[in-house]
């Protein structure tokens, strides 16, 4: 199976995909006359006048979702993989492809709003990949294509999001908690599905507000340790600047030999963590309470750079400053050292023991609780928010029936039951992840990344003009002195039915 596994993931995350990730990004910057640089400041006003309704989540509450996805076990365990199979140059490709990916966010994350739509069972704002493949064209003779192809998307990432991406949290959770305290795998697992449990059948409000309690703080808090021991390490910055940019490029004389590697792990580790282009940050952008899409478009372009740019730059800059890192010839531990930090205990598994050993040469004995702790917190906010992009593809797929009664029962409808079914199979990939091995959960995660971003970036290729006519006319408004509000016919832009009948009931947060 484990040999299976790694062939799949050998198609599906090529070469090709590589490139396409790092050249639409270049497109869409270029396109958007790079809006990551040009409108930073709005990000950050943004953040701050958040408002929220009865359907809708704030901005800042959205973000806090939406990075509750992306930072995970990707910020630590990943980016020790990074580092290990594509060495210090790795570090370069993951910030070019966040930076780059910024853009491409802020374009899948419109179109979210744009096309976003209110839960028949609920009543929250609903939407995603699979909501505005199937919308946009709906007025076209292509349209029942794009509708399959919506629909395709959608089972792609239940399957993604509720079976194959839960596992990679939840084992690099229980490998560093079982590392840092002898903490048995099972009893991890039995801790992670009671306490999911209660979170998950809250509903998005629940998620929302967990989300928002939680991932502001661990993030803060793990980057600012980790500068500490970076600062305490300061005299070997000018050394890790200097072996990062000169591996990217292959002029480095001992790592220039896994320059492709580099790229494509460090590519490959960016997007998992960072998740742009991958179609998981329009789920939280569309459950946003806004006046025009190009706002939470913005937002969540920022939380890329959250991401990237900050927790994955402070976990590498740990690493390698301290020297807790090993390279790997031919992107795998089989291949042989090709660098050794000097720091790691020999036969240390990649993964989240570099950054333990990391912390610990600075706080001894503390590093392993530390990034145990950290990866708690990381790790189950991810899983929470993979339930919720799961959970809205999966009423994507029950759409009008989800009402529908079973059993002659009241209060029991199909996408009731579909809903439970989802739950049960998120809790029990999780707690599987707890105890398979670190190799398989991986392999998993990589194929659910892939399969999602193949499919939403060849989509919004095809789909990106009503994104950048929001954006235009956001600009345009603003210029005008006005608060921007969206008006979707006034743009000739058609199948965004909720904003055409939209009544704001915003409430100050």
């Amino acid at each position: 199976m484990t040999d299976v596994l790694g062939a799949i993931s050998a198609v599906v995350w090529s070469d090709w995909l590589v490139y396409l990730c790092l050249a639409v990004g270049v497109f869409f910057s270029v396109r958007s006359r790079f809006l990551q640089v040009r409108h930073f400041p709005e990000m950050l006003r943004l953040l701050a006048r958040g408002q929220k309704s009865p359907s809708g989540v704030s901005s800042f509450q959205a973000l806090a979702m939406s990075l509750a996805g992306r930072v995970g076990t990707g910020n630590i365990a990943g980016v020790a993989t990074a580092i290990a199979f594509g060495g210090p140059g790795a570090m370069f490709w993951m910030w070019a492809v966040a930076f780059l990916g910024a853009s491409t966010s802020f374009v899948e994350s419109t179109l979210g709003q744009v096309y976003k739509t209110r839960d028949p069972l609920t009543g929250e704002y609903r939407g995603g990949p699979a909501y505005y493949f199937s919308r946009a064209f709906a007025h076209t003779r292509a349209g029942r294509y794009f509708t399959i192809y919506g629909f395709i998307f959608a089972a792609v990432t239940v399957l993604a999001c509720g079976v194959l991406l839960p596992g990679v949290q939840a084992n690099s959770m229980s490998a560093a908690m079982t590392n840092a305290w002898g903490v048995p795998d099972w009893g991890v697992a039995l801790a992670t599905v009671v306490v999911l449990a209660f979170v998950v059948v809250g509903g998005v409000k629940r998620i929302a507000s967990f989300a928002t309690l939680v991932v502001p703080f661990m993030a803060v808090a793990y980057v600012l340790v980790a500068m500490v021991v970076v600062v305490v390490n300061a005299d070997r910055l000018p050394a890790v600047l200097s072996d990062v940019f000169s591996s990217a490029f292959g002029l480095h004389s001992t790592f220039g030999a896994v320059l492709g590697m580099a790229v494509m792990w460090g590519v490959k580790r960016g997007v998992y963590s960072n998740e742009a282009g991958q179609g998981t940050g329009p789920h939280a952008a569309a459950a946003a309470e806004v006046s025009h899409p190009a706002k939470q478009g913005l937002v969540q372009a920022f939380a890329v750079y959250v991401d990237t740019l900050f927790v994955c730059s402070a976990t590498g800059f740990l690493m390698l400053s301290t020297g807790a890192y090993r390279v790997f010839e031919g992107g795998s531990e089989s291949g042989g050292v090709l660098a050794d930090g000097g720091r790691l205990p020999a036969g240390t598994e990649v993964g989240p023991a570099y950054t333990q050993t990391a912390f610990d040469t600075v706080f001894p004995g503390i590093g392993a609780s530390f990034i145990a702790i950290s990866l708690l917190f990381f790790c189950f906010t991810t899983m929470v928010a993979y339930y919720y992009m799961a959970e809205t593809n999966l009423r994507f797929l029950v759409g009008r029936f989800a009402t529908v009664p079973l059993g002659g029962r009241r209060g029991v409808s199909l996408g009731r039951v579909v809903t439970l079914l989802l739950q049960v199979l998120i809790l029990a990939a999780s707690a599987y992840g707890c105890v398979s091995t670190a190799s398989d959960a991986w392999t998993l995660g990589d194929i659910g990344v892939a399969l999602m971003a193949w499919l939403n970036i060849i989509g919004i290729l095809v789909l990106q003009q009503p994104a950048f006519a929001a954006l235009r006319d956001y600009e345009r408004q603003k210029k005008q002195g006005l608060d921007p509000v969206f008006d979707p016919r006034a743009l000739g832009i058609t199948g965004a039915t909720f904003w055409e009948t939209y009544e704001p009931e915003r409430q100050r947060v």
